[in-house]
């Protein structure tokens, strides 16, 4: 079976178009509630908190592919302004201001439900020319997850069960479900699942290198039944794309995007820093946890920055 072939198949056996009705907008973030974050709430149990993010700044991992870079921090008021008198303000009043310019999929982030098409379709069956135009997307803009994404987090960390993974190392269902069971934990509907690959622990010590875009372990396509039986809310990874890389078909770019997003609804993680949790979550024993990922309300934009926070 070919890459088109086993998109195809996948897509018309995965799909949940229709499921939250024609106007949907959350896809499968749509599987967490009220009863699911009051549960989630009930795990806070140290008061510990993780930052799940890598920081933005000019040392990151981008390399210009598709136009990505890292982000670029320019100080528009500093001390020397005020010590020296430049910004105008009475009775010795001094200040500080700072802007940002970014891709918004630059370092940790979310993908939106309008990042990826499929044969010209978006989430939902939606012509994808009548979702995301030059205005942005007009749908299924991700300022519509700023609200609902909060819940029950779970870490799969394959890495620490099955060692350090080589790139290219496609992390299977039964990887997913060996490494659940090693860590006593069980995935329910409505979760908000991180996988750790150790990938970002490799570019720590050894530098950035294809950390963007080039080769590594990642989720298998074939792990696309599982996500869609599952009922996950949303998946995270700490590697650049997801999926493995090189993809597992010839020919084919991130095909496993090209099912989940479009087809699934599925809210999509990356660059997510895993490793402090990681510590934490085997010292301890216990793999879930509240997490809170609020995307940032950009209007229209179909991805977005986000540090995520796990309270253990």
């Amino acid at each position: 079976m070919n890459a088109e072939q086993a998109i195809a198949q996948a897509a018309a056996t995965y799909s949940n178009w229709g499921r939250w009705g024609e106007d949907d907008v959350r896809g499968t973030v749509n599987f967490i509630g009220p009863a699911e974050r009051r549960a989630a709430a009930a795990l806070i149990r140290r008061g510990e908190t993780f930052s799940l993010s890598q920081r933005f700044d000019m040392n990151g991992p981008q390399k210009g592919w598709r136009r990505r870079t890292n982000p670029v921090h320019t100080m528009l008021d500093t001390g020397l302004d005020a010590v020296h008198g430049d910004q105008g303000f009475p009775h010795g009043l001094g200040g500080a201001d700072d802007v940002i310019a970014m891709p918004l999929q630059c370092s940790t982030q979310w993908d939106g439900l309008g990042h990826i098409f499929d044969h010209g379709r978006a989430w939902n069956g939606r012509p994808a020319d009548q979702v995301v135009t030059s205005e942005g997307d007009l749908v299924t803009g991700i300022e519509h997850l700023a609200a609902p994404v909060a819940g029950r987090g779970v870490l799969l960390d394959v890495a620490a069960v099955y060692g350090e993974l080589p790139d290219g190392f496609a992390i299977t269902e039964e990887h997913l479900t060996a490494t659940a069971e090693a860590h006593g934990v069980a995935i329910r509907r409505g979760d908000l699942v991180c996988v750790r690959t150790g990938r970002l622990a490799r570019a720590k010590r050894d530098g950035w290198g294809d950390y963007a875009g080039g080769p590594s372990p990642g989720l298998s396509f074939w792990t696309a039944g599982w996500l869609h039986r599952t009922e996950l809310a949303a998946v995270a990874t700490d590697t650049w794309g997801f999926e493995v890389r090189p993809n597992e078909f010839d020919n084919a770019f991130q095909p496993l995007h090209q099912v989940v997003i479009p087809h699934l609804g599925l809210l999509v993680g990356e660059m997510w820093d895993l490793d402090a949790l990681a510590a934490d979550c085997a010292a301890d024993g216990v793999y879930e946890f509240f997490l809170t990922a609020a995307p940032l309300p950009v209007t229209g934009a179909v991805g977005s920055p986000v540090n995520p926070l796990a309270i253990k």
